[in-house]
């Protein structure tokens, strides 16, 4: 409440230099708003030397903590401002003197953060990115260097050690567990020398993966990446352990439990066999003996499977010249139904998902399984009592245009359960014909799932026996729901939109088949951080309430007695743009 939080909020408000509140005023705002609604005396020790608590990112799985552009001790908070690009005086060349060059200049802050009376700047680092916070060691992710920097001497931080991505390899995921630091990266696949791979470098020295530690499972797609998982120490920087293996850049999404590390990404079988195989069972009389024998001898070509379907849409192109426009046009309409009905029998023939397994007690490839359609994001996983829960989306494929139709564009939803080999063990299927998945979460022995085209289905899922999941309950809702966060055992709060406007939902699930919605407040607002990453949003259980931004300012919310009330509005309305060095 001093006058140095409001300075403080002042300045990384105006640092958006924008009309928008952006993550930099979030990151700024994950504590300041608790201190001003926590009443006197509670949640700080009176000594004034350690807080009794304070808050933390918000993270999918409680301990595992993921990188995000703010971090607290519960003394100092770490904040990492991002996205200023301006130049810096210097000898240019007359082209830059025509566009001057810019360049990204930001900065990790260290902030006295408690006593709040106390608040002040204590020292920077002239790096930016998501941070972890390992004890002493600071760890700034940037999009191809990752730093550790002591900061046990807040005033004067010391980098004890860098890790640099070399070129073709990208950052796919971090978490920090246990003191540990787990890394996934994708390294593109130099089809000339695909082995050894370089994937990165520690204080100037390569880490090279030989080509007999990469895992080539049973896969039968064109592999375009490999992944690697490594375990990193904070303290040095080192590489403890680690794995690799091949897959698909397509889509990867990375979750992580308390006993192992999943890396997921999509593909698509060979859609060229796809539609042979249709063309050989179900419409093998609206073809001449010539065409269905050019399709068999295509299908044994040692070529590439967009090759394949080029070729077959040259040989239909060929054959439908052949026909009188009576005939085609009856060929068409023929072809096109059956492709309706084979497709309701084989929709999730086409769109996968791999999942690979890692133990992280020996960090060793435990199992390696496959599902239809593809997961939303992370909270689309969950692993629990050994069994792996994942929600997907199926049917987004394009087929080749002669048999196309309407209903190949359409989706639906599956939830499915996988035994600890990843061998699937339980399911349930079409959730929102129609529809995609919009959000996932998964509570214990419950899952909860929302799809939405025009209306906002909020599905409750039964899944206490593993080999028999039910769909229990069902709420049709305007608008939807685009991230679901546990407030009680028997709440589920619901944060999406309905319209145009951000909006805000109370779920009672205390019968499972019967969920209602006790309260809804819609915010005069277009857009929420929370739509786009749940480490925006910040709870504070003890007192019932719970923070978002918004495009137009900053809200806390309570939901004591089961009611959404808005206790709080923080605006950041814009009178002046300061430089970037202000900052």
């Amino acid at each position: 409440r001093s006058r140095g939080l409001g300075d403080v909020y002042k300045r990384q408000s105006l640092a958006s230099a924008g009309s928008y509140f952006d993550r930099n005023t979030i990151g700024g705002l994950e504590i300041m708003p608790m201190l001003k609604m926590i009443p006197e005396g509670l949640g700080v020790d009176q000594e004034g030397i350690e807080p009794d608590r304070y808050s933390a990112t918000n993270v999918q799985v409680v301990g595992i903590d993921e990188p995000d552009i703010v971090k607290t001790d519960g003394k100092n908070i770490y904040f990492s401002s991002q996205g200023y690009y301006y130049w810096e005086p210097k000898p240019m060349t007359v082209f830059e003197k025509v566009i001057p060059p810019y360049e990204p200049k930001g900065e990790t802050k260290i902030i006295k953060a408690f006593p709040a009376d106390d608040l002040s700047l204590l020292g920077k680092i002239d790096k930016q990115g998501n941070l972890l916070l390992a004890d002493d060691i600071l760890i700034i992710i940037s999009y191809d260097k990752i730093y550790g920097f002591d900061i046990s001497n807040s005033q004067s931080p010391e980098k004890k050690w860098e890790i640099k991505l070399k070129k073709n390899n990208y950052l796919s995921g971090a978490r920090l567990y246990n003191g540990k630091l787990y890394l996934v990266l994708q390294t593109r696949i130099n089809k000339p020398r695909p082995c050894p791979i370089v994937p990165l470098e520690i204080n100037g020295n390569d880490v090279t993966i030989k080509c007999a530690d990469i895992y080539y499972p049973d896969i039968r797609f064109d592999t375009d990446v490999t992944y690697t998982g490594l375990v990193i120490d904070p303290n040095s920087g080192t590489t403890e352990n680690k794995i690799t293996f091949v897959g698909s850049s397509g889509n990867s999404v990375i979750y992580m439990s308390e006993n192992a590390l999943y890396i997921t990404y999509r593909y698509y079988e060979d859609i060229f066999d796809f539609m042979a195989e249709f063309m050989k069972n179900e419409a093998k009389d609206l073809f001449p003996e010539w065409v269905l024998q050019k399709v068999d001898n295509l299908s044994k070509y040692d070529i590439s499977n967009q090759a394949k379907l080029l070729e077959l849409e040259i040989i239909l192109s060929k054959f439908k010249s052949s026909l009188s426009d009576d005939e085609s046009l009856r060929i068409e309409n023929e072809l096109r139904n059956r492709m309706e009905d084979y497709w309701d029998n084989h929709i999730r023939d086409l769109e996968k998902t791999s999942i690979v397994k890692i133990g992280l007690s020996n960090f060793q490839i435990l199992a390696y399984g496959k599902i239809p359609g593809g997961p939303l994001n992370q909270f689309a996983l969950d692993e629990y009592q050994e069994n792996l829960r994942i929600a997907t989306t199926i049917g987004r494929t394009s087929l080749p245009y002669y048999f196309r139709f309407r209903a190949s564009q359409e989706t639906v939803n599956d939830v499915y359960v996988l035994d600890k080999d990843l061998k699937i063990i339980g399911s349930i299927k079409d959730l929102g014909v129609g529809e995609r998945i919009y959000s996932v979460r998964f509570i214990n022995n419950k899952g909860y799932v929302v799809t939405f085209k025009q209306i906002d289905p909020f599905f409750v899922i039964d899944l206490s026996n593993p080999t028999k999941p039910e769909l229990k309950g069902e709420l049709k809702i305007p608008g939807y729901s685009s991230y679901l966060h546990p407030l009680s055992e028997n709440l589920i709060l619901g944060i999406g939109k309905e319209g145009s406007n951000v909006k805000i939902s109370l779920f009672d699930v205390s019968s499972s088949e019967n969920p209602k919605e006790l309260s809804k407040y819609t915010l005069d607002e277009y857009w929420s951080d929370i739509l786009n990453t749940h480490h925006a949003f910040l709870l504070d259980k003890k007192h019932k309430i719970f923070f978002m931004p918004g495009s137009k300012g900053g809200y806390v919310f309570s939901y004591n007695n089961d009611e959404l009330k808005l206790q709080k509005a923080v605006s950041c309305l814009l009178y002046t743009s300061p430089s970037p060095r202000d900052l």
